[in-house]
């Protein structure tokens, strides 16, 4: 049935559809008293809900709506009007934007480069950043919601209309409306949303917008995928570049260990600009990786912090094997880590049905990294072959100006340089007192190990991925892909952390 040329409260006239979901159709309307162009969405009732269910329903649609029309952002699309025509789900007036979703544009394009989705994410983020100052929590932070003008505005849509409905969500019937690839974990195991839940929905967002998938993938199956989505298990990014660092913190597991959106908009501008995102918290539990990106493993292991260890022993000298150029393969051997512990099996009770969560934890025996490439900045390897040099204490030349990718990558090659003999040395000259997992931790545990090489670096600002090729005493060797973030401060570079981005392997 078309409603063409219905007026709505007496003043909405509608003309062209220009949109739908699975809770509603768009129009484009005129408004024949102040004589503009707006849209009208007229919300639609589940299939199946009571009558008292459905009066719910209308009046939560009201009330939110209300609470939506509140919030007035130049990145966000106005709310002017919410009606009720007695004839059943309200309708809402909307601010009328000639764009394209996130979604069309993707679709068509496939990814966007990194400075350009954090240009659209700041955009997003200082939207949602003043809705949740006004107490208003999105919900449905998607590429469908978010729209690009033709004059370069960015504009995040639909508020009020997810609060009021549970798009993404599962519904009180137990069924499933749209896509859950963008909810954050707490959401997926039933928990009410929060601001940090649409943080994560943002960095979500973005992933796609440079990965061209969600981070949890894509299926057919959406309670499969809401599953997935419960478990926290997303694959790296691999084409962030510089949004690397501020992905990984908005698409930590834990809603505790997420920055606030402020701090969300912050970042991006930088990386929107061309300059370092600032330092930003890694999650202590952080999302879990997956091996191989675009394709979800059901092995998938968390990005984990490095194990600590006890108080440091004593280091011997011992020359370091070249690093091998990409794609070069080395001997085999057994696993360096050995798993200590598999976390307690969580049963969560989510009206579809109940999600088991495994959060397997490897802790290895040896840790650390070792001669780096250098002065390599399009992703490329150069290979350098270092000795490790007697336990000397290290003087290091001052870095007064912003460091280049080419600086980057010399610190890290420099650090590597002195492991694992002079690790005690290298700590006290490289690490960050803040270091991830702790410096002693890190001496302890370089010093089980005879050997590292480091291959497969590849730069991005102030994080770099790499592979570690490491020997233990025990002669046993495997791989294992890292992530090295930096800092610059005082004018020095410093190591900041070194995190495990998968599980070791054996060499072979």
């Amino acid at each position: 049935m078309t409603v063409d040329g219905r007026v709505v409260a007496g003043r909405y006239r509608l003309g062209r559809r220009i949109g739908s979901g699975a809770m509603g159709v768009v129009w484009q309307a005129h408004d024949e008293l102040l004589y503009r162009t707006v849209a009208v969405k007229q919300l639609l009732l589940q299939p199946g809900q009571s009558e008292a269910d459905a009066e719910e329903a209308r009046r939560r649609a009201m009330r939110e709506g209300r609470i939506a029309a509140r919030l007035q952002h130049p990145n966000a699309v106005a709310v002017f009007d919410v009606v009720d025509e007695g004839d059943g789900m309200p309708w809402l007036v909307m601010e009328y934007v000639p764009s394209r979703s996130l979604s069309a544009v993707l679709e068509e394009q496939g990814t966007l480069p990194p400075q350009e989705a954090a240009r659209i994410g700041m955009h997003v983020a200082s939207a949602l950043a003043a809705a949740h100052a006004a107490g208003i929590v999105h919900r449905d932070v998607k590429p469908g919601n978010v729209l690009l003008g033709d004059d370069g505005t960015v504009k995040i849509t639909d508020f009020g209309i997810s609060r009021a409905q549970g798009d993404s969500t599962v519904t009180a019937t137990g069924m499933l409306a749209g896509t859950p690839a963008y909810l954050a974990p707490e959401i997926a195991k039933g928990h009410d949303p929060t601001p940090s839940s649409d943080v994560f929905s943002l960095g979500a967002t973005l992933y796609a917008t440079v990965e061209g998938i969600p981070p949890f993938g894509l299926s057919d199956n959406p309670l499969a995928l809401l599953h997935k989505v419960a478990s926290g298990q997303i694959e790296p990014p691999r084409q962030a570049g510089p949004l690397t660092q501020p992905l990984l913190s908005l698409l930590a597991a834990e809603p505790t260990e997420r920055v606030t959106m402020v701090r969300c908009r912050e970042a991006l501008g930088a990386v929107a600009s061309g300059r370092p995102a600032p330092a930003m918290p890694i999650p202590t539990a952080a999302p879990t990786m997956a091996v191989h990106a675009h394709h979800p493993s059901p092995m998938a292991t968390r990005v984990e912090q490095r194990p600590l260890g006890g108080p440091p022993r004593a280091t011997s000298t011992t020359a370091m094997p070249p690093v091998r150029p990409k794609g070069q393969t080395s001997s085999g051997g057994p696993n360096r880590g050995a798993v200590i512990g598999i976390a307690a099996a969580v049963v969560i009770a989510v009206i579809v049905g109940v999600i088991l969560v495994t959060n397997r934890m490897n802790h290895t025996t040896a840790d650390g990294s070792g001669g780096g490439g250098g002065g390599s900045q399009g992703g490329g390897n150069t290979s350098t072959t270092t000795s490790a040099p007697p336990a000397t204490a290290i003087n290091r030349p001052p870095v007064t100006s912003q460091p280049d990718l080419t600086a980057q990558q010399q610190a890290i090659t420099d650090f590597y340089a002195q492991l694992p003999g002079n690790a005690q040395n290298a700590a006290q000259a490289f690490l960050t007192p803040d270091f991830q997992g702790g410096a002693e931790a890190f001496v302890s545990q370089m010093s089980g190990l005879k050997a590292v090489t480091l291959d497969n670096v590849q730069p991005g600002d102030f994080f770099f991925r790499a592979d570690e090729h490491l020997v233990a005493k025990d002669g046993s060797k495997t791989v294992q892909p890292v992530g090295i973030g930096l800092k610059w401060a005082n004018s020095q570079l410093y190591i900041q952390k070194v995190q495990n981005l998968g599980a070791a392997k054996p060499e072979s």
